[in-house]
This record gives C-alpha cells, sequence and structure tokens, in this order.
C-alpha cells in the first residue's frame, strides 16, 4: 500500500552525485525525505511532467539535480513548468543546483527567483567526483585521462560540500535568497587533478591532452548517444574556457568552514578504494 505522504523534503536526482548525498543527510538528521527519481515511489521523471504533481505533493521543501545539466536545450523551460506545478503543490523552499558561467543555469536561477518560494542557489560547476563516479572514472581506472583541455585551471569542488550546503539551505534558517557559489579552495589544471590521484593511488596514472575531435570520436565509438557528446563537447570548449578560475567563498559562507580540497578528496577516494583500483 502506498505510505500517506507528509510533509517533507523531495530530492529531484536523489540517485545522482549530489542528490544521493543530500538524501543520505537528511536521512541520518531524521528527516523525512523522499527519491525524486523514475523509480522513486511516486515516481518522478524530467520528461514526463505528468508525474511531477503526484511527486511534489506533500513537499515542504525541494532539492532540485536538473538531469542532465541546466546548461542544455529546453532546461529553462523545464525549470518553469517545475516551478508553477512546486507553487500549486504548496513547496515553501527550493533549492536549486545551478551551473557556474552557464547563461541557461542563469536563466533557470531567475525562474526561481520569480517564484514565491525561500529560494537558495547553489551554483557550482564540476565536481571532483567527476574523476571517481562521472566522465572520467573508466579513464583513471585504465591509468590514463585523455581530455581536450590544456592548461586551464578549474576549481574542482567536493560534492560533499555542495551535499552539507544544499542540507543547511533545505532545513536551517538563514539562507533564503541566497547564492552560493561553491568551489574548492585551489584552481588546479586537470594534469595536476591526474598527479592528485596518481598520488594517493600509488599508482602510474597519466594525463594525455587530446584534440577535441580525437574526444569526440573517441566517445562516438564507445556508443556515447550524439546528445551527451554534444553536452560534452559544450563544457569543454565553452564552459572551460578559465570563466570559472576563480575561486569563492560560497562554502564559508554558507557553514561557516572551509571548502575541502582536491587533495583531501583524492586521499579519501582512495582509501576507499573509489578509483576503480586498489588502495
Amino acid at each position: 500500500m502506498q505510505a500517506q505522504l507528509s510533509d517533507d523534503i523531495l530530492v529531484l536526482g536523489g540517485t545522482g552525485k549530489t542528490g544521493r548525498r543530500v538524501t543520505e543527510r537528511l536521512r541520518a538528521g531524521g528527516r523525512a525525505v523522499r527519491v525524486g527519481s523514475r523509480r522513486g515511489d511516486p515516481a518522478f521523471d524530467w520528461q514526463e511532467p505528468a508525474t511531477w504533481a503526484r511527486a511534489l505533493r506533500g513537499a515542504r521543501a525541494v532539492y532540485v539535480s536538473y538531469y542532465p545539466d541546466l546548461a542544455v536545450p529546453g532546461a529553462p523551460e523545464a525549470i518553469e513548468q517545475l516551478v508553477r506545478t512546486a507553487q500549486d503543490a504548496g513547496v515553501e523552499r527550493l533549492v536549486l543546483l545551478s551551473g557556474r558561467g552557464e547563461v541557461e543555469a542563469q536563466r533557470a536561477e531567475q525562474i526561481v527567483q520569480d517564484g514565491n518560494f525561500d529560494w537558495t542557489m547553489v551554483r557550482c560547476s564540476w565536481f571532483a567526483q567527476n574523476f571517481s563516479e562521472g566522465h572520467f572514472a573508466d579513464q583513471v581506472a585504465q591509468g590514463e585521462v585523455a581530455l581536450p583541455v590544456d592548461a586551464v585551471r578549474e576549481p574542482f569542488v567536493d560534492a560533499e560540500d555542495i551535499a552539507d550546503v544544499a542540507v543547511a539551505a533545505l532545513t536551517t534558517p538563514g539562507h533564503a535568497h541566497a547564492l552560493y557559489e561553491l568551489t574548492g579552495p585551489d584552481a588546479i589544471t586537470f594534469e595536476q587533478a591526474v598527479e592528485e590521484i596518481a598520488a594517493a593511488t600509488k599508482r602510474p596514472i597519466r594525463f594525455t591532452p587530446v584534440t577535441l575531435e580525437q574526444y569526440v570520436t573517441a566517445m562516438r565509438d564507445a556508443g556515447v548517444p550524439p546528445d551527451t557528446i554534444s553536452f560534452v563537447s559544450y563544457l569543454f570548449t565553452e564552459v572551460l574556457d578559465g570563466r570559472n578560475a576563480s575561486t569563492h567563498t560560497g562554502v564559508r559562507d554558507a557553514l561557516d568552514r572551509d571548502a575541502g580540497d582536491f587533495r583531501a578528496y583524492a586521499r579519501r577516494t582512495a582509501e576507499a578504494a573509489g578509483f576503480g583500483v586498489p588502495a
């Protein structure tokens, strides 16, 4: 029998990198939480707006992680429809995972800000966990990370920090109408990131720069869907152009503590055998 929905928190994207961590923290804190996903109960599917109202019913607060990314075409329109549905459902607090330096993401932010919520923006770029749970994990495990990047620097943000900020915004006062731009404390190159992982795992892992054409061909040969190839190409050609190299104090502003650095992430993940190789 379907359990009666209560005045609780809905985590959209609750099985993803940040949503899973947000859900774990909320449950550990004794909060009533529902996971918004296609396999959730009730189900939530970004491609099926008819599922949204039932998933949102009874939710006081919502964490929104849009799939695949707010930068893709149609994302602002989806967020606009979600905002209307959430307002009709009586949602009071909405926390949006947004993107740094992405025009479409900023459009989505404005749509949420225009809604009738105590909103919080959590604006991020590249996650450290992309090397262990995302795009680059297989390459790390195989010992070579080949990417179409040069010396551009990125202040990789730890998904653990993102989750901590999101949970604070969902459950504690003082975060309404706040925009937190989250980064790590230092901007490093992708090559330096791979070097940190190699040192943490005590395994030879090399970084190899390639052209975008070579990278696209490799993705196509691996059977990556065209939409994903287009999105990844956008990230490497437009977003990863140095616009996000600056660091910000968003983690400290939200949590009154420093953000975790990439070395700490690499060591912690290696100790848990999280790079696909023995620690």
